[in-house]
């Protein structure tokens, strides 16, 4: 019976930054991951450039039924120290908006960076195959596998959620909690698309086109582009917004966000021979505006509508609202929020309450970040937090 100081369940960013530290601190790691080569979330992540931080990480852009949970982690390994990795590696980077890190190259160099951190700790992979048994026994876990034992006092849940399941993703981490007696905060699928039908249909003849918006659902609300697909609703401020949305609940879209109040009734007095569609043509796609145009059913010229008309298509271009029937699902969603319970985790360690040796790291674990590297955050905090608990 091969004998480690820890099992990893999952090789992608969270067990293997958990494991480098582990193994970098003495400890005997064996690394296992069904997939037949590791982190492959991270390879097709950011375009296949990896968004592998954001310099505005901050415990307020996570979801977690404990909204505290995360800053212990957050604040003992952040963005600069995950930076200072890649640079130490010499791998080249760039800033994008709000915050966002991605590599100059190919994702790549982030796994071959976390690989050679492992290789540095002498840590194990056992790639290609399931585990077939997992028991616990004695202060013992033993994890079978090709019909092999491994045995270790500590056994780490890294194997993420059921977000893009094509890529081998399952909610193995869930059951496997379950198990051991932890409870599950209901997974659901987040940031990803949100579908449109009955009077909304009509929306999806605008696949393709995009635009600068706010959307907002409850008192949440983000400005970044919002995208017309075939089946609704994507783009970045429509992801954003549906880690927060509810079934059933409107989705309400700015159009034409910072635009003054009575800026209609000031066109109307400038142009007044203009129409609304040519003035949302000014600032929106031509598609779009002949869309929003007709549905407001404004076609006369500006100088035939009244000023509370156009107080009244200012309103509803601020605040448009959208029902969603649904989501993408699974499929095309980035990440899955909820999981491990938070209460059932120390927020120091990541170490099981009630199963000594047992822990949870990563997306396996109720807490999401917003879109732009802060799941990366989460899994790289979350991992060394528990590497050096081992």
């Amino acid at each position: 019976m091969p004998s480690h100081d820890a099992i990893i369940l999952g090789a992608g960013a969270a067990g293997l930054m958990c494991a480098a530290v582990a193994g970098q601190r003495g400890k005997r790691v064996l690394l296992v991951d069904h997939a037949d080569r590791p982190g492959k979330k991270i390879l097709i992540s950011g375009g296949g450039r990896c968004n592998f931080t954001n310099l505005h990480t901050a415990p307020d852009r996570f979801l977690s039924a404990n909204p505290h949970f995360a800053k212990s982690a957050l604040a003992r390994y952040g963005p600069q120290d995950f930076l200072g990795l890649v640079e130490r590696h010499g791998i080249g980077w760039h800033e994008k908006t709000l915050g966002q890190l991605f590599c100059d190259g190919s994702a790549k160099a982030i796994v071959e960076m976390l690989l050679g951190e492992c290789e540095r700790g002498g840590v194990a992979l056992h790639l290609g195959h399931a585990a077939s048994a997992i028991d616990h026994a004695d202060g013992r876990f033993r994890v079978t596998l090709d019909g092999v034992v491994y045995d270790a006092p500590a056994l780490v849940i890294a194997t993420g959620g059921p977000s893009i399941p094509k890529m081998g993703a399952t909610g193995f981490a869930y059951d496997l909690a379950r198990r051991f007696g932890l409870k599950v905060v209901e997974p659901r699928p987040a940031l990803v698309p949100l579908t449109l039908g009955g009077d909304d249909v009509l929306f999806r003849e605008l696949s393709g086109v995009a635009a600068d918006v706010v959307a907002r659902t409850g008192k949440t609300a983000f400005r970044e582009a919002a995208l017309f697909t075939h089946r609704g609703l994507s783009g970045p401020a429509i992801l954003q917004i549906s880690s927060y949305w509810k079934h059933g609940t409107p989705v309400g879209i700015d159009f034409l966000p910072g635009r003054a109040q009575g800026w209609l009734r000031e066109a109307k007095r400038a142009q007044p021979r203009s129409t609304l569609r040519r003035q949302l043509a000014e600032a929106l796609p031509e598609r779009l505006a002949v869309t929003l145009a007709e549905r407001l059913g404004h076609a006369a010229e500006l100088s035939a509508l009244t000023d509370r008309r156009l107080e009244e298509a200012e309103r509803a271009l601020s605040a448009w609202s959208f029902t969603p029937n649904g989501t993408e699902g699974y499929a095309k969603a980035e990440v899955t929020a909820g999981g491990i319970a938070t209460a059932e985790l120390s927020s120091q360690t990541m170490q099981a309450k009630r199963v000594q040796g047992l822990y949870g790291v990563g997306e396996a674990v109720d807490v999401t970040g917003w879109l732009g590297g802060y799941n990366f955050q989460w899994a790289w905090a979350s991992g060394v937090a528990a590497g050096q608990s081992l």
